[in-house]
């Protein structure tokens, strides 16, 4: 897909001295042994380390991405990432592929168009080539609708674009109906949106349709997001899938 839209592949580093998302939770390469790993980590100081610094393996291809994109235009990076997340949930590995696009010139709704036509083009590939496996995963592990939805998202229709603000508003107004049936009743500007909220925007309001939740508030993004002129929200967006 990305070959055919023009975009360079470039390789980035899988260990790294900068924590990309800033989030810290890494995990750290050394050749240091134990005992001179836990004093160089009280004094934090690796001058005897292989790298004479703090180094870990990759979060993401994103830094090195934007560097590359300067030189070459649109350019994507597809490798393995590690996170050092304790989180026990189908969401959370420690360690998968991911693929990231960079595009040297465009706006939030020019990534969504990108966005929106990779996925279409995935399915449809997955649809075609791999039919057999989606059957037998639905019919083990799905509810025998598994390929009418994945059909349906990439069919002609486009993937609803909602603001952060009106989605807020619209659980807002559907959680006052029985606020019992929500897990998190209370959502409100700054709340991170729950499974239960994104899956309600999906499958409900959407009616099956995936959707792109855009202009988040700063506060709950990471630090690298381009600051919308509200000083509010920042120009960054999440695609909700029906189902997940």
């Amino acid at each position: 897909f990305f070959d055919e839209e023009g975009f360079n592949y470039v390789h980035s580093p899988i260990i790294t001295t900068s924590d990309c998302e800033g989030a810290g939770e890494m995990f750290r390469v050394t050749s240091l042994d134990g005992k001179d790993l836990s004093r160089s980590s009280e004094k934090d100081d690796f001058a005897d380390d292989f790298f004479a610094r703090s180094a870990y393996l990759t979060v993401s291809g994103q830094l090195s991405g934007e560097a590359y994109a300067c030189a070459l235009g649109d350019v994507y990076t597809f490798g393995p990432t590690f996170r050092a997340e304790n989180s026990q949930t189908a969401r959370h590995l420690a360690e998968f592929w991911m693929i990231e696009p960079e595009i040297a010139f465009a706006d939030a709704s020019g990534a969504m168009d990108n966005a929106e036509a990779m996925m279409k083009f995935v399915i449809k590939k997955a649809l075609a080539d791999c039919r057999k496996d989606l059957e037998f995963c639905d019919k083990f592990y799905g509810n025998n609708e598994l390929i009418d939805r994945l059909t349906s998202i990439s069919g002609s229709e486009p993937f609803l674009r909602l603001s952060y603000t009106d989605a807020v508003s619209l659980l807002q107004e559907e959680i006052k109906k029985d606020p019992k049936k929500w897990q998190f009743p209370d959502v409100e500007f700054g709340t991170d949106l729950a499974t239960e909220h994104e899956r309600w925007l999906a499958e409900k309001h959407a009616g099956g349709r995936c959707v792109f939740v855009y202009d988040y508030p700063r506060s709950i993004k990471s630090f690298y997001m381009r600051d919308n002129d509200d000083q509010k929200t920042v120009a960054a967006f999440d695609l909700l899938a029906p189902g997940v």
